[in-house]
């Protein structure tokens, strides 16, 4: 299902992977890949975008790709989604080496790649890039048996987007921090698996104080550590005035 909202179109493919989509026709995407989310999407099927021919887009359409930290960097996934200008804006602390998995480090990929910090800015021509820390608190309910963080601070960033005339704030692998309040957000995409995120009484309070125009809640159900029934934070964010959508294939 493809979301609509304010000329934005939006598709969930799953895990942290999200399709953004301007009225003329600027892509954006989040977080592609990891465990399988694109594979279901083919030529035929497409997503809600259209290629030169007028046709759907099977990928291969995007402008701007946002990785948030290294378990979300996967650079096949980002090579499948991108235009070969496209402009890759990554954390700077992700490090191809700090993961088992195969992946091409960022200053070998064939795009222009621009890191950045826990609370950087950048412009491309069509969007307005700001990042956030994002990470899970060691006194909080997001760690290990020993304690430690899934996330510690300093391990990965959010984003806020400006595209569209619309802002969209993914918080990424993240505990609800301070100064996430202050924050003035259009669409709202939530993690709410809990485990290794805030979960979804965490992020419905945060939906709550934001007040966006809309909540799409994503991070969850993609493997059994973020089952959640997102029906539930569906009806707990819409008890409190704040419009809500689900976007389940």
């Amino acid at each position: 299902m493809t979301i609509r909202h304010d000329g934005l179109t939006v598709d969930w493919f799953g895990y942290a992977t999200v399709r953004i989509e301007t009225p003329d026709g600027f892509v954006v995407y989040l977080d592609p890949g990891r465990y399988g989310v694109l594979d279901d999407y083919d030529a035929q099927d497409g997503v809600s975008g259209s290629d030169a021919t007028g046709g759907s887009s099977p990928f291969g359409d995007g402008d701007l790709v946002c990785v948030t930290h290294v378990h979300h960097y996967d650079s096949d996934a980002i090579e499948r989604v991108a235009k070969e200008d496209a402009t890759v804006v990554a954390y700077g602390g992700i490090e191809a080496d700090d993961t088992d998995r195969d992946v091409t480090p960022l200053d070998r990929l064939d795009y222009e790649v621009v890191t950045l910090g826990q609370e950087d800015r950048f412009s491309v021509d069509g969007a307005d890039v700001w990042t956030l820390p994002a990470y899970n608190e060691p006194d909080g309910p997001h760690t290990r048996e020993n304690g430690d963080p899934y996330h510690p601070e300093g391990f990965g960033v959010g984003y806020l987007l400006a595209v569209g005339g619309r802002t969209v704030f993914w918080p990424g692998d993240s505990d609800v921090l301070e100064g996430h309040e202050q924050l003035e957000v259009s669409l709202f995409l939530p993690p709410i698996g809990g485990a290794f995120t805030m979960d979804r009484e965490e992020a419905a309070d945060l939906a709550e104080t934001l007040d966006p125009d809309l909540v799409l809640p994503i991070h969850y159900d993609t493997f059994e550590d973020l089952e959640t029934d997102s029906h539930a934070f569906a009806a707990d964010v819409a008890s409190r005035g704040v419009p809500v959508v689900l976007d389940e294939r």
